[in-house]
This record gives structure tokens, sequence and C-alpha cells, in this order.
């Protein structure tokens, strides 16, 4: 190849990826719905002496809505801000009875919301597959049943917590010409938190990891 060509070639290129990188900055923000479920281990109960001392937790049907908006974009990588909001309004539980109360010992269920605004990388933002990392920080918000499982009233009530996100997912972007402001996402996230307030059921620990999977669709805009 003649250096001219070899010229030509670099320019059709370099033109290529600044086409592909203006078009993708001119939709700079995101609008993503979505749906999973959180996943919670299980939790020993310090000091039980009645049948099944540990906190089961369910896998909560949950829901995402996350805005976010591209703050630089390359053809090889991109960074935006975004704020992921998460709701998991039904937490079922299920742990021993206690015959000393006379009643269970966690509540029913409880209801988690976590809002931790983030920074969010991507790898090839402006092709159709686009994996990426997310990590950031924000609050959660417990809101506990006041019945306790199996008979009793909840002495506690709703709290409040910090929260550390981490999450790894990937964006598709297949409709490269009409519907190209729709793609979609599939993503995993760690909600790292303190726990819900269990005063009759003491775990020992303070922190908990509250693991989202889900997937939905995006909206460029």
């Amino acid at each position: 190849m003649s250096a001219k060509q070899t010229l030509l070639a670099v320019v059709v290129v370099a033109m290529c990826f600044l086409n592909v990188s203006l078009s993708a900055q001119e939709q700079k923000n995101e609008l993503t719905g979505m749906i999973g479920r959180i996943f919670i281990s299980d939790q020993g109960i310090q000091g039980a002496t009645y049948l099944n001392p540990t906190i089961h937790s369910g896998k909560g049907l949950t829901f995402e809505v996350n805005y976010s908006r591209w703050l630089f974009t390359t053809p090889i990588f991109g960074l935006s801000g975004e704020v992921p909001a998460v709701f998991n309004l039904d937490e079922d539980l299920n742990a021993g009875y206690s015959p000393t109360l006379n009643s269970g010992v966690v509540p029913a269920n409880y209801k988690e919301i976590f809002v931790t605004p983030a920074l969010r990388l991507n790898l090839f933002p402006a092709t159709a597959v686009s994996p990426w990392v997310s990590f950031g920080g924000g609050f959660g918000r417990f809101s506990e049943s006041k019945n306790l499982l199996y008979s009793g009233t909840n002495p506690a009530g709703s709290s409040t917590t910090g929260v550390i996100q981490g999450g790894v997912g990937l964006d598709l972007n297949p409709f490269q010409h009409r519907f190209r402001e729709f793609g979609f996402r599939g993503e995993a996230r760690d909600f790292w938190s303190g726990e819900p307030n269990f005063p009759l059921a003491p775990t020992g620990k303070s922190r908990q990891h509250n693991y989202f999977v889900g997937g939905g669709v995006m909206w460029h805009f």
C-alpha cells in the first residue's frame, strides 16, 4: 500500500470514528427502566436457642429507574454520571419462633429503597455492544412491617443507612437507524448497606450485601 493510500485509509477510519462519536454525543441523556430481583445472604441469629436460628431473606421483586448523562465520550470509552434508584417493595423474611417471647423474632417483611449517585465507565459507548462498570454511594431506607412473623408487634421501625454501590453491566444498542434512541441493558449491582433493625434477632453484623440482578430498556435523548 502506498503512502497516499495509507493516509487515505487513516483519514476514512478517523472520519468514521468521529461520525460515530458525534452521533453518540447528540443524545447526551439516558433514562432506563429495569426489573429484576435482589438477593441477600442468610444471617445467623446470635444467642438463639430455638429451631431455625437464621434470618432467611426472599428474592424481592425489584424495580430500578436510572437517569444518566454523558460527561465525556471517545470511540474507546465514555464516562457518565448516573443516579440509580432501586425499589424492593416486598422483601419477605423467615426465621424461628421464640417460645420465650411467644412470638416471631423478625418482621414479616420490609421495603428497601436505594439511591446511589455514581460514575459509570463504558467501553466502546457508540457501538452496538458496550460493557461497563459503575461505582458510587448514597443512602438507603428500610421500612419494616409493623407485624412480626407468626405473631406479635414489631418493636422496630424505619431506618436510614449509608450505601456503597458497585456494578457491572452490558448495554445493547442494536438499532442503528430507526428507533436508535432505544436500547437494552442487563446489569448486576451490589448495594452494600447497613442492616435493617432486628432488635429481637441480633446478627452481630452491621452491614449486608444486597445483590440486584435485572434487565430493562434504555431511552437515549
